[in-house]
């Protein structure tokens, strides 16, 4: 049994274009022109998951997916950072965000380290990984970094290394006890 699996990250909101640890706001007018645009490129899939965060649910839908909310691909509980700009919590908080930028399993903010995020989002894709058919996941870019560091098996300071753009796609497909990534096809779910 294969599994192929499309991650897509969400259009853009107010965070996002604010440098801001999102506090689940929804997408702005213009993220959802966007995905309304790319919504004709999208394959139909066998299921259909999301963050469960309003960014992504209005993603899935304005792509044209009936995406179930998975709370094991949640963005990263981070704490009391939730909703401030990167900006504000280096002048506030400059020891501890350095610590979570240099290292996995730091949790300053008092919320989950990117390890955690790691393994929370490496269990929801191995159990995916026992399924067949097509899979589109609407979810949040550190959903996405840390899905591509668990199905590699690099160590986790690796996802600081990965850029993740709005409304792209990485692919992966699982068989066999693995996952394989697939570099460089088309956003279509």
């Amino acid at each position: 049994m294969t599994v192929r699996l499309t991650l897509v990250p969400p259009a853009v909101n107010a965070s996002l274009r604010e440098v801001r640890f999102d506090a689940g706001g929804p997408l702005d007018p213009a993220g959802l022109a966007r995905a309304e645009a790319l919504a004709p490129a999208f394959r139909p899939a066998t299921r259909a998951y999301a963050s469960p965060s309003a960014r992504c649910l209005g993603t899935a839908r304005a792509l044209g997916l009936s995406a179930e909310p998975a709370p094991g691909l949640a963005g990263c509980a981070m704490g009391r950072w939730r909703g401030r700009t990167l900006e504000d919590v280096a002048a506030t908080e400059g020891a501890g965000l350095a610590a979570w930028l240099s290292d996995p399993e730091a949790a300053p903010h008092g919320g989950e380290s990117l390890r955690d995020l790691r393994v929370r989002v490496g269990a929801w894709l191995d159990a995916l990984r026992e399924e067949a058919g097509r899979v589109t996941a609407v979810v949040e870019p550190d959903v996405v970094r840390a899905a591509t560091v668990h199905a590699l098996g690099v160590p986790d300071a690796t996802a600081r290394r990965l850029d993740v753009r709005p409304l792209t796609a990485v692919h992966l497909s699982g068989r066999g006890g693995r996952w394989n990534l697939r570099i460089g096809e088309p956003p279509t779910g």
